[in-house]
This record gives structure tokens, C-alpha cells and sequence, in this order.
């Protein structure tokens, strides 16, 4: 675990895995400590992974200004850590959540901004949200899983405004393709992860600005991958080919029996796509 002063003097951690080019990493959540994300599958095989944890997560420190969790002003991090590492352009992978501060950074720095991974992707930061129907495409998917009628029962709960623990906990298996030892576990961890207030304070108001980041990424013309989860409830697929639509230059791939953690599902196929895509000669 390295660290590294953010603009603002706060202390920002992260950690290295592997070897070759670095690929800076992102994590979700929002605000989750990046130790779920792992290795991403074996990922670490190709390239140095660079995995920050974001202020107040993991071992970063807490900011005086509790307001710099807004996503747009956890830009000024990853700019830091470019600056930090001597990188000229970063190559960047976002995951969920960090998908929205990888879109904002690129709008901000377009010229520092290399290859560009957007893994299982939310897609706030360019104003789309996911649908009933569009959620709905991938629940109608598991139908047949022995976990499936409570998952459904807390769903219409949620929907009537009954939002509990137990609710979120029944659903839990509609973001893993497997819902098994593996899945459960690294569900279970996240409770102990995740900074709630950060989380609050990701999205509050100001904290996108979706005209200005469409915008940039009209103009973009460096390669960007947008990797969805055949069965992900989090960013279906269809929500994640709308934002396909907006990229010039992105290359859309649907893992089959992928949820919302695509390297926990198969990480032989998460690790080949992401590679094939970093290595491509003919992107920018």
C-alpha cells in the first residue's frame, strides 16, 4: 500500500498489483473500500493494477471538507494521482460507481485520458437510469433460482416504499451471475466496507453535470470499453447499450451469466475481454 497527498492535503492511499503498464482503477459502491474488487479475476497477470481507495474509504484518510466526496470533486484524486505516478495519460478502468468518476475525469482532462474500461458501468454522470423494464429483461432471467420468489417479494416491497434491511439482503443474489459461496461472501463484506455518509454525499446536487460529459464524450476519440453483465440488475444491459450510443468509438460486450461483478462470475472471460481490449493496436 502506497500513499500519496490529494490537492486538498488529504492522505490517499493505494495499492499495486502485477506488473507491465499501469492501469489505474477505480472502485464503486459508491464509496466502497477497493478491496472488492481483488485481483479482478487475474487482471494483475497483464498489467500493474493501480487501485485507489477513494477518501474516507479503505486505508485513505478521512477529509476535513466532507463535501469533496461529491463525485465530481473526487476528479481533483485521480488527477492528483496521475501527477503522483508521472504519467503523461492515464489508462483508466472504472468500475459501477467509479464508472462516474472515470466519465468526469475524462471530461475534465480529455487529453490525459488513454484507454478508457467501463466495467458493469453507472451512467449517472451522463443523466440515464435504469428502467423497471430494462431491470426487469434480467430478472425475468432467474425466474427458475431457488433464491428467485423472496428476491421478487423484497422487490415489490421496495417498490411500495417498504425499504428495509432484510429487502436489500433478499435481493442481493439479483447482482452475482452465481449466487454461491464466493458471491455470498464478498456480499457479505460489504456492509464493513462501504462509508454510508460518503455514499450520500457521492450523488448530492452538483455532483454531475450530464449535458457537459456528453459532450466530451461525443468528442472523444480514444478507445472505450463498456463491459455489461448478461444478468446484471445493477447496470443492465440495455441501460449500458444506451451509453454505448453515445460514444463514438466504445465497444459494447455482454458477458453471458455475468452480474454485476463480472470477474467473480468467470474471470477467464472478464480477464480475455478487458486484455483484448487494452492491447487492441488499432485503438487511440
Amino acid at each position: 500500500m502506497t500513499t500519496f497527498a490529494a490537492l486538498d492535503g488529504t492522505t490517499l492511499a493505494y495499492r499495486t498489483i502485477g506488473g507491465g503498464e499501469p492501469l489505474v482503477c477505480l472502485p464503486g459502491g459508491p464509496m466502497r473500500d477497493s478491496a472488492y474488487l481483488g485481483d479482478l479475476g487475474g487482471l494483475g497477470a497483464h498489467r500493474t493494477l493501480v487501485i485507489l481507495d477513494n477518501r474516507g474509504t479503505g486505508r485513505s484518510a478521512v477529509p476535513a471538507d466532507s463535501s469533496t466526496y461529491r463525485c465530481d470533486r473526487l476528479v481533483d484524486d485521480v488527477e492528483a494521482l496521475r501527477r503522483h505516478l508521472g504519467l503523461d495519460r492515464l489508462d483508466l478502468l472504472g468500475h459501477s460507481a467509479g464508472a462516474n468518476v472515470a466519465l468526469q475525469y475524462l471530461t475534465r482532462h480529455s487529453d490525459r485520458v488513454g484507454r478508457l474500461a467501463l466495467i458493469t458501468p453507472s451512467t449517472r454522470a451522463v443523466g440515464l437510469t435504469a428502467t423497471a423494464a430494462l431491470r426487469q429483461e434480467v430478472t425475468q432471467a432467474r425466474t427458475t433460482e431457488p433464491w428467485f420468489p423472496a428476491a421478487a417479494a423484497a422487490l415489490d416491497s421496495i417498490a411500495e416504499g417498504w425499504v428495509s434491511p432484510e429487502a436489500w439482503e433478499a435481493i442481493a443474489p439479483l447482482f452475482y451471475g452465481r449466487w454461491n459461496a464466493a458471491a455470498q461472501a464478498h456480499q457479505a463484506a460489504e456492509a464493513d466496507q462501504r462509508n454510508e455518509e460518503a455514499a450520500r454525499i457521492f450523488g448530492d446536487e452538483g455532483a454531475f453535470d450530464p449535458p457537459a460529459t456528453r459532450t466530451a464524450l461525443t468528442a472523444h476519440r480514444g478507445a472505450v470499453l463498456l463491459l455489461a453483465g448478461a444478468v446484471d440488475f445493477g447496470a443492465p444491459p440495455g441501460l449500458v447499450a444506451q451509453l454505448d450510443e453515445l460514444i463514438p468509438h466504445a465497444e459494447l460486450v455482454v458477458q453471458p451469466g455475468a452480474g454485476h461483478f463480472p470477474w467473480l462470475d468467470d474471470a477467464d472471460a472478464f480477464t480475455a475481454t478487458v486484455v483484448a481490449f487494452l492491447a487492441d493496436p488499432t485503438g487511440t
